[in-house]
């Protein structure tokens, strides 16, 4: 059967590569023959590389492990579901699923749009099909899935990655695919109507919908790996910065931006341009991050190694999409003319267009500062390490702007906001803000930036709540319904917008977990049996130290009695796994109770079977689970958005007077809000009292990088293994002896040989540039920006002498206008 596959990726190249040309034949020579030929390819593609998915599934199955990739990414062992993600948890197996998927949706497109825009499929198929040729022909010559042993088969295989075994990660890998693959149907449609020069709105409405669906599966993605990362790395966090994480949050945020900037030109016929850069630059940024986890041209424990000819094929690839794409852009330039000015900075489209601006700045901040050790590595030989550190210090402003923008975007009209609806519109969501915040100060609490963050917050949810409020009153009074079919009916009406303000709840219920780790509380120590610790309102009591085993592995478990506030809440078992024949990768299972108020995490980070003494990780952290249920809500208002209309036409209708019908409806930024809080100990003879560190100890822990080579570069101060537990028992020494911040830096740059230690770059000499080139480009941008929207000021009033006559003339037809844009939103 391997044989078998081998062929079948050969044939799906060849027909790709025939599919590419009758498409590519028939639209210029406008040749019906020729397109259906190739839509009749295209369409085999699919089928061959869905037959050579089952094939290789099957082989994980049964474990046919005459198949090199089959007997390094399973074994007997593996429970079903696991061998099933073995098949994308390896280089060569994730390439193919990636262009498998990516055939499948490409025929879904298709076939959904072939009578809507006849015009456009042959070229779309001629996109995507060069998309799949690229990735068929990495694995035809360079990584190829079905390759297998010369000499006899191993009776076993070594098992798939014990970090990967886990649902949340076994889940993971395929929603980003679905994501970044999701983000070529866009690309091609945009590519499309480049190419045939059919660049009215209507290809928008294609790509609107598939950018979505996209999005969406991106968002669960990226929030998986969060969850992941929360429950099996055992740090005590959900996002580190790792570059991998990086490579998916990348597109994400440019694809927010067209979200957004798509509807101005929607409504205005404004940002054309703008819009199809942006297409084209999200579609590069997920080859670009499937580059970067495959090539090794950055060091992450979730990259897939490193590869110099695969890097170069990418790069290849890479340059030669973005050439085309933009000197189709440049080629086009005088079709994507916008329809409409700027009438006023005090507008709904000045918002959007400073939101995106916001977006993509935080798109190049985190994909420059991502390569930056890269970057030195080759001009300077010297790896630098870029740590959480050095992205929280910069991403919290730019996560409380988009905040703040998500609160006053809905608040302004589209055209001009007068002086007497912004006071309006603006007073309830400002009170809420500043009673908020007030009432933070009052007790105390420190303000930068969680507590900007919970102000913020709610300013946005009174802002929602107004929208939805307003509507259903409007709409009740009109059609005689109750306040909930009222509400209901607002969707059938305007859908588009309602599910936006859903997506924007979910987005603030984030953010409150975002700002939730500002309060966090840890504390690392030994327990011996019998002794306990006290962290907030919680007590952990230490019981005891197992030792069992399966057949996949051996497992050293803890188990502590916890409770609160002196009421006793159950038992919690922190462990660490040893997988065999992979003994030296043990994994950390995180022992959770959660809550909605916070997080009880305990971890066992080291132990002596012999003493059963126990080295614990504790912490409380608060509304952590608020990022998941915000991203459910997320989730549930993009698949309100991409419902048809009909689904809520039962609450469109007038009922007649005196009729009440009442019906029944039904889940990166991350901020880097990262001060803790410290434990406080209640001394008795059981509890074990711990000498606090010095606030100098406390800061490096947050500075210094562990070393050992696996953990993913995570800080000492997070980091549970034993070289990290040396490093932190060694600064200990260090500043025991009186040395201050930039001496214990010096220490360990000439301990380690250069700056890879630490967390960020030191702010000197050439390192300078991955603290200030960012900003020089985004403040460069900003100008840019305030100089497009005074332009297109200064054209509306100069182009016509008459304008304000006419405008005087035209003040009826104007004030219809707005209130159709308003209805359309």
């Amino acid at each position: 059967m391997a044989y078998f596959g081998s062929f079948l990726l050969l044939a799906a190249f060849v027909l790709a590569s025939g599919a590419f040309a009758a498409s590519l034949a028939g639209a210029r020579r406008q040749q019906v023959s020729l397109v259906r030929g190739g839509l009749g390819l295209f369409h085999v593609v699919t089928a061959l590389l869905v037959l050579s998915s089952a094939i290789m599934i099957h082989a994980f199955v049964i474990g046919d492990y005459s198949i090199k990739y089959v007997q390094h990414h399973s074994n007997n062992a593996q429970p079903f579901f696991y061998k099933l993600a073995g098949y994308w948890g390896g280089l060569d197996g994730s390439i193919m699923f990636w262009v498998a998927l990516l055939a499948i949706f490409g025929s879904c497109a298709v076939v959904v749009n072939r009578q809507r825009h006849r015009l456009l499929i042959p070229w779309v198929v001629s996109v995507i099909s060069v998309v799949e040729m690229f990735f068929l022909f990495l694995m035809v010559v360079h990584n190829n899935p079905f390759e297998t042993f010369l000499a006899q088969a191993p009776a076993d295989g070594q098992g798939l990655n014990p970090l990967l075994q886990d649902p949340y990660m076994a889940i993971h890998p395929p929603m980003l695919y679905l994501g970044f693959v999701g983000m070529t149907i866009p690309y091609a449609f945009g590519m499309a109507a480049l190419a045939s020069g059919q660049l009215d709105d209507s290809w928008l409405r294609a790509v609107r919908r598939w950018t979505m669906v996209a999005w969406m599966f991106l968002t669960v993605g990226l929030t998986l790996g969060g969850m992941w990362a929360y429950h099996e790395l055992g740090w005590g966090g959900y996002w580190g910065w790792d570059p991998v994480e990086n490579a998916g949050l990348l597109p994400w945020f440019t694809a927010t931006a067209f979200l957004h900037s798509v509807m101005v030109q929607e409504r205005r016929g404004m940002l054309k341009v703008w819009n199809v850069s942006l297409v084209v630059v999200t579609f590069f940024l997920t080859i670009f991050g499937t580059f970067m986890t495959r090539s090794g041209v950055v060091q992450s424990v979730h990259a897939f190694g490193e590869d110099k000819e695969l890097a170069w094929l990418f790069t290849g690839f890479m340059v030669t999409t973005l050439v085309i794409s933009f000197a189709l852009v440049i080629y086009r330039l005088p079709l994507l003319r916008a329809r409409n000015e700027l009438d006023s900075w005090a507008s709904r489209e000045a918002a959007f267009l400073v939101n995106n601006w916001v977006l993509l700045f935080a798109a190049f901040f985190i994909l420059f500062a991502t390569m930056f050790p890269t970057l030195s590595e080759a001009l300077r030989g010297e790896r630098l390490t870029v740590g959480a550190l050095f992205y929280n210090k910069w991403m919290v402003p730019i996560g409380l702007v988009l905040l703040f923008l998500t609160g006053i975007g809905p608040l302004l009209a589209w055209r001009k906001t007068t002086i007497s609806s912004f006071r309006q519109q603006f007073l309830w969501p400002v009170s809420a803000a500043v009673v908020t915040t007030a009432a933070l100060a009052s007790r105390g609490l420190p303000l930068w930036a969680s507590g900007l963050c919970f102000g913020l917050c709610a300013m946005v949810v009174t802002t929602i709540l107004q929208e939805f409020w307003r509507g259903a009153r409007v709409r009740q009074t009109s059609t005689g319904t109750d306040l909930f079919t009222a509400l209901v009916g607002l969707f059938a009406r305007s859908r588009r917008r309602y599910a936006g303000y859903i997506v924007h709840l979910g987005i603030v219920l984030a953010f409150l977990g975002f700002a939730g780790n500002g309060y966090q509380k840890e504390i690392q120590l030994q327990l011996k049996p019998g002794q306990q610790v006290e962290l907030g309102k919680y007590a952990v009591s230490y019981q005891s130290l197992s030792v069992t085993q399966d057949p996949l592995k051996q497992m050293i478990t803890a188990t502590v009695n916890i409770s609160q506030n002196g009421k006793p809440l159950g038992q919690l078992y922190p462990a660490k796994w040893f997988y065999a024949g992979r003994e030296s990768e043990p994994t950390t299972e995180v022992a959770l109770r959660s809550s909605v108020a916070d997080d009880l995490y305990v971890v066992l980070a080291d132990f002596n079977v012999e003493s059963q003494a126990g080295f614990f990780h504790v912490l409380v952290n608060p509304l952590v689970n608020w990022i998941w249920m915000g991203v459910g809500i997320l989730v549930f208002g993009s698949i309100i958005a991409l419902l048809p209309e009909r689904t809520f036409a039962f609450a469109a209708a007038k009922v007649p007077e005196g009729v009440v019908t009442t019906s029944v409806v039904l889940l990166l930024l991350v901020s880097g809000a990262t001060s803790t809080v410290r434990a406080q100990h209640i001394e008795n003879p059981q509890t074990v009292i711990v000498e606090p560190r010095t606030p100098l100890e406390r800061q490096m822990q947050d500075e210094i990088i562990c070393m050992c080579g696996t953990c993913g570069r995570k800080r000492i101060g997070e980091c549970t293994c034993s070289t990290a537990a040396g490093m932190r028992e060694e600064l200990s020494k260090v500043v025991a002896a009186g040395a201050n911040r930039d001496a214990v830096i010096s220490h360990f740059v000439a301990k380690y040989g250069s700056q890879e230690v630490l967390a960020a770059p030191i702010d000197k000499g050439f390192n300078r540039l991955a603290w200030l080139l960012p900003y020089a480009v985004g403040a460069v941008g900003m100008v840019a920006i305030a100089g497009i929207l005074v332009g297109w000021s200064r054209r509306r009033t100069t182009t016509d002498p008459d304008a304000p006559h006419a405008a005087a003339a035209r003040t009826d037809l104007e004030d219809r206008l707005d209130d159709e844009l308003r209805d359309l939103d």
